[in-house]
């Protein structure tokens, strides 16, 4: 099969990532093999490729946005069948043992396994899933449309739990790609007023054509206090500018895996009054269920650019130079 492997990080420009030929993966117990038809591109297979987030191994296939079909069974699989569509998100397996496991917090497991980072992802012709952590996809959901839900989607929403905006209140987002723009349509739908803040006009008016209430610079203020704000651009910089943003008592959720220095914090002005800031560590199997099922019932739809999955070296480029708003996603059979 082909596939992208992270060869040498560093800048996108530079060529990190490297087309190469292997076999296909064959399933072992409790894994299915996965014919990809599409892969999401995710801002952290850009920080993969430029090495802020080190590769677990060399040669590692990037890409956990992947929609495809079961073509293989490995030993003691029940929940899934040969020819069922699905998707594979980042969290590729946990321990199951640990103590936040038992406690139904496996996004901090302590023994966690990511896909794209520790595991092969999507970036090929095929892939292995664990059977416990795959997707069942409804035939309603096109294959591009699914592809951005399956991280940018659920860590987004994960991320607005997190900031814990009451019924009706105001949320700041900064940054809009692709997991912000879906986002958004989630906060939209339960009647939150949604204000963005973010550079760039592709970002900008994809905002404004959502229905958010603001539309604003990444370091502008907003029109009201955020009763809570979610920081999706990995600028460290700009954690201090929505802290000052945040009405008394809200939160502030950074989504990025990686995120730039964050500058000294001024307590009195950034922090005193009960604001709070918190990271959002992957997801669990529940988030994901619970996103699916609620973008399905308020139809997100995720604004998308196509490229084919040869050129995945352009769209990580692409995304790096910001030539287009939401998510691109990789097709193999285009």
């Amino acid at each position: 099969m082909r596939a992208w492997v992270v060869d040498s990080p560093g800048p996108i420009a530079t060529g990190p990532l490297r087309r190469v030929d292997l076999a296909d993966p064959e399933p072992g117990a409790g894994q299915v093999r996965v014919r990809v038809r599409c892969c999401g591109v995710c801002r952290t297979d850009l920080h993969l490729a430029e090495g802020d987030l080190l590769p677990r191994r060399h040669g590692v296939v990037p890409g956990h946005e992947v929609v495809g079909v079961v073509d293989a069974l490995g030993a003691g699989c029940r929940r899934l069948t040969v020819g069922d569509r699905v998707g594979a998100a980042w969290l590729g397996r946990t321990c199951g043992t640990c103590r936040f496991c038992r406690a139904g917090r496996e996004n901090l497991c302590l023994s966690p396994t990511f896909t794209g980072w520790d595991v092969d992802g999507g970036y090929a012709d095929a892939c292995l899933v664990d059977e416990e952590f795959a997707y069942p996809l409804p035939a309603t959901l096109e294959d591009e449309q699914a592809a951005p839900l399956l991280c940018a989607g659920i860590i987004g929403y994960r991320a607005l739990r997190t900031a814990a905006v009451p019924e009706g209140g105001s949320l700041g987002i900064y940054g809009f790609g692709g997991s912000a723009h879906l986002t958004a349509q989630i906060a939209l739908a339960r009647g939150l007023r949604v204000h963005v803040l973010t550079r760039g006009e592709r970002n900008q008016q994809l905002a404004r054509e959502l229905g958010c209430r603001s539309v604003g610079g990444a370091t502008d203020e907003p029109p009201e206090p955020l009763e809570g704000a979610i920081l999706f651009a990995p600028a460290g910089d700009l954690v201090p500018v929505a802290l000052r943003a945040l009405d008394r008592g809200g939160t502030l959720a950074v989504a990025g895996i990686w995120v730039s220095p964050i500058p000294a914090l001024d307590y009195e002005h950034e922090l005193f009054q009960e604001r709070v800031l918190r990271s959002v560590t992957a997801n669990t199997r529940d988030d994901g269920e619970a996103f699916l099922r609620e973008a399905a019932a308020v139809g997100v739809r995720a604004t998308t650019t196509a490229y084919a999955m040869a050129d995945a070296d352009l769209a990580l480029a692409d995304l790096a130079g910001g030539a287009f708003g939401g998510a691109a996603v990789l097709h193999n059979d285009v």
